[in-house]
């Protein structure tokens, strides 16, 4: 017994201290976490740092803490708007001396969005302020925000490749004939091509027609856009003939790029550095190529973008319109709402700005955002619509709401049209032997059938009721636009448009950005435009949620090399991710959906725990 009791208290007093190490543990980190600075090691006064390492968006994903605990790989996203106003407060700031923007592991973001970054880099340069940009290898993407800078750098083992909009998507119709999986697709609108994939193995003439017009208005943006910057670069022989001009040089990307105009300087990063260093000074004198840097998230803790006392509101529509509530990047119905109410009831607002992101999603949802906006105009605050890179098919709906809609040329918007996607597995079960049978009661019992397909009444019920969806979203830009029904529904079809064609075809006012829109709607409540201060409706991030912000990942994915061709091949991998989480959204969301997948923004990076979920839904698809 004597014995048994040593072992015991062994046993306790291991099981005590290891119940002392996790409380030390837990407790050092929380200290760590509460007593880390994420502005240490900024300098007051040089260069300021855009290090841009991952995707600029309208709205980032909340950081998760468990996941960056988990050592899982975050893409870090930006804020648009904390980016342009980082640039523009630093143009007027006299404590900064110039601007470097890295550009090495840019995930690039929306054409609208990078735009808009362009034009605050010109704001910085027209205060006789030199904005340096670098990188190992330029994209379109990075190669368009780079075109606006002072110099641009190029690693001499990098290169330019510019490929222009494009390129290939997934079709599932095989792979579920395999599967004996059946996609019972209801739609309004000839132009609806996002049930395309669960239908075709290929594009139809009608989709080819609109994302040709489509690609072929973004890619004319960019090139006028890149040429305003950089007019006596030869970007039209470097873009059409890139084998050729590279053969000149025996294959030196760098020289090539140089010799077109595209860059300005070859050098590594240590020479790009010692190039900062002569504009700012030197920050660690043993250290080559250490200049004084302003880190962005320094500056823009000390200048935030939103006023709290502003008279103007600002809600974001950014990503999916779900319904119910979600995280920021996702635009949850109940959330936007409360935003908007919470707004109305405790800021003394004059106007309202809708930011819209999205490509649309949930019918109901958009709804239900659309008509929070209607309880603000109810009062008598005039309503303006910003869209962003993206403002198409639910995210159109929400807009229709408003008094005055503005774009940029490059937005992509439209896609007026509703669908609905049920799948059964009548021909899984065959495959696999199984038999089903049942008795009913009414003709809707058990419907919708999964397991032998919707019966006749359902399938025309769903189709009845999405051409219904599709009179009451004409019917509803007809109203707002004041056109005839006639005339939207030509328009309409599910038609995706550039925002230089929306305006054309009246689906917007005008062009502008948000600072524009806000400016529109400070006139329309009769405030001066220049002393009207906006204030965002939504969750502000306090000092946690910066930190972890500041934490987040670089962007680049584990293992990959930062050269040219590697980087590039990154985005036909994020062009299929985000197909089939596109695909799991149709699947799984709502039977009705107003959803663009032909836009442009479902080639933007994937969070890697969505990617973690994919394979886990594409797994299970493939079992059967």
């Amino acid at each position: 017994m004597r014995f048994l009791g040593k072992v015991w208290r062994l046993l306790v007093g291991v099981k005590d201290g290891l119940v002392l190490i996790v409380l030390l543990l837990f407790f050092g980190f929380l200290y760590a976490l509460l007593s880390a600075n994420p502005y240490a090691g900024s300098a007051d006064r040089g260069a300021l740092l855009l290090d841009i390492g991952g995707a600029i968006v309208e709205q980032p994903a909340e950081a998760d803490p468990f996941e960056m605990l988990s050592g899982a790989a975050v893409v870090r996203e930006y804020r648009l708007r904390d980016l342009v106003h980082a640039l523009e407060t630093a143009a007027e700031d006299d404590r900064v001396k110039a601007v470097a923007l890295d550009l090495d592991i840019f995930l690039g973001g929306g054409q609208a969005a990078i735009s808009r970054v362009g034009e605050a880099i010109d704001t910085v340069r027209r205060a006789n302020k030199p904005v340096i940009a670098y990188a190992t290898g330029y994209s379109d993407d990075a190669y368009q925000l780079a075109a606006h800078a002072s110099e641009v750098w190029l690693h001499p083992l990098g290169g330019v490749l510019i490929t222009g909009p494009g390129g290939s998507t997934l079709y599932y119709k095989g792979l579920l004939d395999k599967l004996g999986v059946t996609a019972n697709v209801y739609k309004a609108g000839s132009y609806k091509a996002a049930v395309e994939p669960f239908t075709r193995t290929d594009m139809s003439p009608e989709a080819r027609e609109a994302n040709e017009a489509l690609a072929g208005a973004l890619w004319e943006n960019w090139r006028d856009d890149v040429r305003r910057a950089r007019p006596k670069a030869k970007l039209g022989d470097y873009v059409n003939a890139p084998v050729e001009r590279i053969a000149a040089t025996n294959g030196d990307m760098a020289r090539a790029a140089l010799a077109a105009g595209l860059v300005d300087k070859i050098g590594d990063r240590t020479a790009f550095g010692k190039r900062m260093v002569e504009l700012v000074g030197a920050d660690k004198e043993d250290v080559p190529g250490s200049f004084k840097a302003i880190k962005y998230e320094a500056w823009i803790g000390a200048n935030p973008a939103s006023n709290p006392a502003g008279r103007i509101g600002v809600v974001t529509v950014a990503g999916s319109i779900v319904d119910g509530s979600a995280s920021l990047g996702t635009a949850g119905a109940e959330t936007v709402t409360e935003n908007i109410h919470k707004g109305l009831s405790e800021k003394n607002l004059k106007a309202l700005v809708i930011r819209i992101d999205s490509p649309g999603g949930s019918t109901l949802a958009s709804e239900r955002i659309r008509q929070a906006v209607l309880d603000a105009k109810a009062r008598g605050l005039p309503v303006v619509a910003s869209m962003g890179s993206v403002a198409a098919s639910g995210g159109y709906w929400v807009a229709t709401a408003a008094d005055h809609i503005m774009a940029q040329p490059e937005t992509v918007t439209g896609s007026i049209g509703v669908f609905g996607i049920l799948p059964s597995f009548e021909g899984s079960l065959e495959k696999l032997g199984l038999g089903v049978d049942g008795v009913r009661t009414t003709p809707l019992t058990g419907e919708p059938d999964f397991l032998r397909g919707p019966s006749d009444n359902v399938d025309r019920l769903i189709q009845l009721s999405v051409e219904n969806t599709y009179r009451r979203f004409i019917g509803l830009v007809a109203e707002a636009r004041h056109m005839p029904v006639e005339r939207v529904d030509q328009v309409a079809q599910g038609r995706v448009w550039d925002g230089g064609t929306a305006r054309q075809l009246g689906l917007v006012d005008g062009f502008g950005s948000l600072e524009d829109a806000l400016a529109e709607a400070a006139r329309r409540a009769q405030l001066d435009p220049d002393q009207a201060e906006a204030v965002w409706l939504e969750k502000e991030p306090g000092f946690i949620e910066m930190l972890l912000s500041s934490l987040t990942g670089s962007g680049e994915i584990e293992g990959s090399s930062r050269d040219l061709f590697s980087r590039l091949a990154l985005g036909p991998e994020r062009l299929t991710m985000r197909a089939l989480f596109d695909a799991r959204q149709i699947l799984s969301g709502p039977a009705i959906q107003a959803r663009c997948l032909q836009c442009p923004s479902s080639a933007l990076p994937l969070p890697a725990r969505e990617k973690a979920t994919l394979g886990a839904w594409l797994a299970g698809l493939i079992a059967g």
